[in-house]
């Protein structure tokens, strides 16, 4: 077998269809298109368009409800702030606030309150003053020693 001998199996490469390159091609003028309607012109999206019928998304009821002034909390983790303090950018002997939780970058930024939760393990005595915490972070800091400050969410304060 000599190099120009080489040749694709039959039908594995397909050439791609030029469509609106004169009339020789088979598909010139309309392009395969048709002539007319909406289906020739461009940017047309016909998704949700049955014919006519009432059209599914509008048959089926709507469902649910996005509360419009729901509080959005940062999430900081009892392990993280564990590792900020055996790190040293936090105090662990002072009192640990939601600033100084943004300053020492454990979260970018505090939203509508921090809420600790439990994961990862805590073996420093803190004393923590945030929005929210769970039951099991609470627990997890008594159980070392500290104290969790509960504080009003800023956009409740701010009503």
């Amino acid at each position: 077998m000599k190099l120009h001998e080489l040749a694709d199996n039959e039908g594995a490469a397909k050439k791609k269809k030029r469509v609106a390159r004169g009339p020789g091609s088979g598909k010139g003028k309309t392009a395969g298109r048709g002539i007319k309607g909406q289906k020739s012109r461009s940017g047309v999206a016909l998704g949700g368009y049955e014919g006519g019928q009432m059209p599914l998304y509008r048959r089926l009821p709507k469902r649910g409800f996005t509360k419009p002034n729901k509080l959005h909390y940062s999430v900081v983790n009892l392990g993280l702030i564990e590792k900020f303090i055996a790190a040293g950018k936090l105090n662990a002997k002072e009192e640990i606030t939601e600033d100084a939780l943004v300053a020492a970058g454990v979260t970018s930024n505090k939203r509508d309150g921090i809420r600790v939760l439990a994961k990862g393990e805590l073996k420093s005595k803190v004393n923590l003053a945030v929005t929210g915490a769970s039951a099991s972070a609470v627990e997890a800091v008594e159980k070392a020693g500290g104290k969790i400050t509960l504080l009003a969410p800023v956009a409740a304060a701010a009503e």
